[in-house]
């Protein structure tokens, strides 16, 4: 009933071979349901994301090499040799798999520490695999547990809340300055790489208005209609400028293109209502004594990157709070395990005539190789003594045979 997993993640595969071995949402359903159909695992769930590739399952046969024959069929089913997986995998049983699970919802195990996308990419490997019919008891109660863990961690401590990207610095400070961004409006200037973060994240914190201006029309107009904004031809910008709240710049440019004198007829205009102005720029885009002007704030790239620095040290303050949060979601795992795994043996023993009982009971207790063949013939002999000094149909026989292979299993 053990939970296994195998994968590789952007510690061990570069980025050519984590392309190779992604699985698409269809090929995740696929590929867990022919691991259960070739009898590898009973239950069987796939995680893929840019970062990593995982399969979860509980083996069909646990004394096989189930993790071999999980790894021969993920390098078969992306057309991979062997040995271009075998030295980027990890393979983990038991607890360690429900420890790295935990970790991976908890953005402990992400390459952004805290990263927030992790626990909902999570969620749907779930509901695909669970509608697929490929998961049971035993990774269902793990996937639960691993997405409680993770909602636990990000309500108890800091370690997602801080922005580590210039991109959601600069929109964290808008909320500062403004509140909720539903009443308020943008201009971006610039459409590349980095503007189109900033848009992003604006529009996830539901800014009210967004307008886009590029020196290239349409390349403004793509990025608006992405993002239900609207494009603005680049010679309208000095008749713009007393519109929005907040101005992000990134334009590839050596010369100004902002002006403090500019600013302060928009400021004007506005009637000195706060103003943020944001730029990304790299020569800066907008004339560093604007920032002296009455109620505009004025962040360049370098003081967005100091932020960013601090919030990168307050995350990893929240590590311990975070992995204390781990460590006792996983005791309550292996103590619900270890009671599943004891009543699964408890009916089976149950069903066994005398002869056959200390056959099973070794067969069991052959899969936990932390025993001794001392500790073996022990735990076999309490078997046999409960049984044979304890009514089969009494109070006591019901309750005390299952806690006594609770704390078998426990041992």
């Amino acid at each position: 009933m053990d939970a296994l997993l195998i994968g590789l993640n952007h510690r061990t595969a570069a980025v050519e071979l984590r392309e190779r071995i992604a699985f698409t949402a269809a090929e995740s359903r696929e590929a867990a349901g022919q691991l259960r159909a070739r009898g590898i695992l009973k239950e069987a769930l796939v995680l893929s994301t840019c970062n990593r590739s995982e399969v979860y399952g509980v083996a069909t046969h646990p004394g096989g090499d189930t993790l071999g024959a999980v790894e021969q069929f993920m390098g078969s089913y992306h057309s991979l040799q062997p040995e271009k997986l075998n030295e980027a995998c990890y393979r983990l049983r038991g607890r360690d798999t429900v420890q790295h699970l935990f970790r991976v919802t908890s953005g402990l195990d992400s390459m952004l520490l805290g990263e927030a996308e992790i626990l909902g990419q999570v969620r749907e490997s779930y509901r695909i695999a669970l509608e697929a019919g490929t998961t049971g008891s035993v990774l269902n109660r793990l996937f639960q547990s691993a997405l409680e863990v993770g909602k636990r961690v990000r309500a108890e401590t800091g370690i997602s809340t801080r922005p580590v990207s210039v991109a959601f610095a600069g929109v964290k400070l808008a909320e500062q300055i403004f509140g909720n961004l539903d009443q308020h409006c943008a201009l971006i200037l610039g459409a590349g790489a980095t503007s189109e973060r900033v848009v992003r994240h604006l529009c996830d914190r539901g800014i009210r208005h967004l307008r886009v201006m590029n020196r290239t029309l349409e390349k403004a107009k793509n990025l608006a209609a992405r993002f239900g904004g609207a494009a603005e031809p680049w010679e309208n910008l000095a008749a713009s400028l007393n519109w929005p709240d907040l101005i992000v710049t990134s334009v590839s440019t050596r010369n100004v293109v902002l002006t403090r004198g500019a600013l302060e007829q928009a400021m004007l205009a506005r009637g000195n209502r706060p103003f943020l102005v944001i730029d990304l720029g790299v020569p800066r885009n907008v004339e560093a004594d604007a920032a002296s002007l009455y109620n505009l704030y004025l962040y360049d790239i370098d003081g967005l990157s100091k932020i960013v620095e601090q919030n990168k040290i307050a995350r990893k303050d929240e590590i311990p709070k975070a992995e204390a949060i781990v460590d006792a979601q996983i005791l309550k795992f292996m103590h619900w395990h270890a009671g599943a795994a004891a009543y699964s043996v408890y009916a089976e023993l149950a069903a066994r005539p005398p002869a056959e009982r200390s056959v099973f009971v070794r067969e069991h207790l052959a899969s936990m190789s932390h025993l001794s063949e001392k500790d073996r013939n022990r735990i076999t002999g309490l078997v046999d003594t409960f049984f044979e000094s304890v009514p089969h149909d009494s109070q006591e026989f019901q309750q005390g045979l299952p806690e006594l292979l609770l704390n078998i299993h426990e041992s």
